[in-house]
């Protein structure tokens, strides 16, 4: 089955959030609990788009939206970056690495589904 979308997120309380959402919404999901475990993962599944952390044990959230965009293959993956860290510099980082979408925890719950639909170009409804 193919994923939509691979959350990469540490908290579980988060995890577990998001994936209810976003299934909800009407996507397949798959989840990693660290940077390393998310490259993987996106090598492998191929999701239509990554919800990743900025702050993940073993590699950061900025470390591997870097590493996406160096890679001819995910270069284009759409990255919705998800942060505790509402400080403009942290913003200004995933814009300048290749983010393609920015949401601060805590998040309403609509606002990540809005957001992840506009990436997606599910804007209708969800596949």
């Amino acid at each position: 089955m193919a994923i939509d979308i691979l959350i990469a997120e540490d908290e579980p309380s988060i995890l577990e959030s998001l994936d209810f959402i976003l299934r909800r919404a009407g996507w397949t999901i798959s989840s990693v609990s660290d940077g390393e475990a998310a490259l993987e993962a996106v090598r492998t599944l191929q999701p239509r788009m990554l919800v990743l952390d900025v702050m993940l044990p073993r590699r950061s959230g900025f470390d591997v939206l870097k590493q996406l965009r160096s890679e001819t293959a995910t270069r284009s993956l759409p990255v919705l970056i998800l942060t505790a860290k509402g400080q403009q510099q942290d913003r200004r980082t995933a814009e300048e690495l290749g983010a393609d979408g920015f949401v601060t925890k805590p998040y309403a719950n609509a606002e990540v589904v809005g957001a992840v639909r506009h990436l997606l170009g599910d804007d209708a409804d969800a596949t």
